[in-house]
């Protein structure tokens, strides 16, 4: 139970951390990613205006695409986001990891929006 608690504190520091030097606007939005244990979800948010310019996620995969590793599907993500970010005139993000670690899946993201075309 105490273990837990710390891991908690030690990723809502993170998270604070790196929200801290970070905010979106309209020319340059955040590209947030939130992960769970099953799925991924990317959205690009102005910080300015309050809202949310485009978001995808796993579920909006199509069922064959959505049979791959989490790593592949999270790459997947990051592509279809920056078609999205391009279609609404956005060509520049500021990467947004919350409490998470610059690893894996969500590293996978990131790299599939440069693949996509999205400067971060």
């Amino acid at each position: 139970m105490n273990k837990r608690k710390t891991i908690n504190k030690i990723r809502a520091s993170r998270g604070k951390r790196a929200r801290a030097k970070i905010s979106g606007t309209g020319e340059k939005p955040r590209l947030s990613v939130f992960r769970s244990n099953r799925y991924i979800y990317a959205q690009l948010i102005d910080d300015e205006k309050g809202r949310t310019v485009a978001s995808f996620s796993v579920i909006g995969l199509k069922k064959s695409s959505a049979q791959n590793a989490k790593s592949v599907q999270a790459e997947k993500v990051g592509e279809e986001i920056a078609k999205k970010a391009l279609a609404a005139g956005i060509k520049q993000a500021i990467f947004d990891r919350s409490s998470y670690k610059y690893h894996g899946r969500v590293k996978a993201v990131a790299e599939g929006a440069r693949k996509g075309g999205l400067k971060i």
